[in-house]
């Protein structure tokens, strides 16, 4: 049984000014674990922990495309430390990363 995270950014105006998340206990491979939490994306974001995105040394929310470019390096986990911490999730724990632009579900 392994925790997996639907994790949504919510972009405003290509800021990123929160997180989401809801959790689940679930056996199985990566495909139908990850398969699983894209079919319940747009239901779970109703029911999701919200969680404040990271502000810089002036109070400011990051950038989408600086979102973009931490996570091409592989370095988003760091991001959602928090999030790993309330659900009690191992590092670099299985999650689907949903963005939800000005109120939208931007499905890639």
């Amino acid at each position: 049984m392994e925790t997996i995270l639907n994790i949504y950014l919510i972009i405003d105006n290509n800021i990123v000014t929160a997180f989401k998340a809801k959790s689940y206990q679930m056996e199985g491979n990566d495909e139908e674990k990850i398969k699983f939490l894209k079919e319940r994306a747009k239901e779970d974001l109703s029911t999701s922990f919200h969680f404040s995105a990271p502000q810089n040394k002036n109070g400011e929310f990051m950038s989408y495309k600086k979102f973009s470019k931490i996570e091409s390096q592989g370095l988003q986990y760091k991001l959602f430390e928090e999030i790993f911490e309330k659900f009690r999730v191992p590092e670099k724990p299985l999650i689907c990363v949903t963005p939800i632009v000005n109120g939208e579900i931007w499905a890639k």
